[in-house]
């Protein structure tokens, strides 16, 4: 199963959210589950922002190596499940033929529906709370398709 995060340029919170996703899955040992990010109006082959970068290592994880990515039809079609950071970039997806596997990620966490927290242009503080937010809807998320998973189970 091929989990992606959008946002809008992935270079702050759709990056984070595919670390944390990598981080937490292999902690967990989840098998045949991957992870992916892009963005409705990224720049391809940017690098993630020095914010993101900064508050991913103060948690151990490196995304240097992180290039932005279009999001496009391609990506959408190779998805099982699509988890936006906001309602802009849900009806891309859905635009891109995500409808039935697409949701806004706190909606999909099992919270209200509601953008989680776009920290770009902020400081170093604006990215520890949405590395905090996202590594808490994260949770929530490998929960319930642990949980589902559990019940397709013969």
């Amino acid at each position: 199963m091929h989990l992606l995060f959008v946002c809008t340029g992935n270079t702050c919170r759709s990056p984070l959210a595919e670390a944390i996703a990598r981080r937490l899955i292999a902690d967990r040992a989840i098998p045949d589950l991957t992870v992916g990010s892009a963005g409705t109006s990224a720049w391809p082959d940017a690098p993630a922002s020095d914010g993101a970068m900064l508050v991913a290592l103060e948690h151990g994880i490196d995304i240097g190596e992180h290039r932005a990515r279009a999001l496009g039809s391609e990506l959408v079609e190779g998805s099982r499940l699509i988890l936006a950071m906001g309602p802009h970039h849900l009806d891309r997806v859905e635009a891109l033929g995500g409808g039935g596997r697409s949701w806004l990620l706190t909606e999909y966490a099992g919270g209200p529906p509601r953008p989680v927290s776009d920290p770009f242009g902020g400081d170093l503080a604006v990215y520890r709370a949405t590395y905090a937010e996202l590594e808490h809807e994260i949770r929530a998320i490998l929960d319930r398709i642990v949980a589902e998973r559990g019940r397709l189970a013969p």
